[in-house]
């Protein structure tokens, strides 16, 4: 007769203990297997993630540095027409007053298409308060003495205009300004 207690000889476990393991043993193998399947195919997954995040950085420093490097050339672009009409007025032989003076105004102009297709704009503040962020005061004088009167703190006499990019201040306007 046999003990259910019995112990197996070759493991020393109890008989129905291990009869009662093997029972059990294919779903925890299945599930254990399950479980890394997931595991393998999330670590795929977390890999290849990885690598296009790397990719994206890489292709966005590119494009960075690729801007920098070009960004000047549609600037540069836009004024050689400009430089090609003064090299052109060089090679004229005996120009005339006008005939110099409608190329110094053609030229004007194409420098001025230049700046406004690239956002450059003229600060031109005559007239206008004083702003220290776009304006550079070099002198003052009494609001009183001013033709026509000037109110004070406001700009009397522009002395070399100012400019910006993209509403940035690349040169400030040289001014005279109405002291109150």
């Amino acid at each position: 007769m046999s003990d259910p207690q019995a112990e197996n000889p070759a493991s020393g476990v109890p008989e129905s203990a291990a009869a009662a393991g093997s029972s059990t043993e294919p779903g925890l193998a299945e599930r254990l297997a399950q479980a890394e399947a997931r595991a393998s195919e999330n670590f795929d997954q977390f890999v290849r993630a990885r690598a296009e995040l790397e990719n994206v950085r890489r292709r966005a420093q590119e494009d960075i540095a690729k801007a920098h490097k070009f960004a000047i050339e549609g600037f540069a672009e836009s004024l050689l027409p400009v430089r090609d009409s003064l090299e052109m007025a060089l090679t004229v032989a005996s120009p005339s007053l006008d005939v110099l003076r409608e190329g110094v105004s053609a030229t004007l102009r194409q420098l001025a298409s230049a700046f406004e297709k690239n956002r450059v704009i003229e600060i031109s503040p005559a007239g206008e308060k004083f702003d220290p962020n776009r304006h550079q005061a070099i002198s003052t004088v009494p609001a009183a003495s001013t033709e026509p009167p000037v109110p004070a703190n406001h700009v009397v006499a522009v002395l070399q205009k100012g400019y910006l990019i993209n509403d940035r201040v690349l040169r400030p306007a040289l001014v005279t300004v109405a002291q109150g």
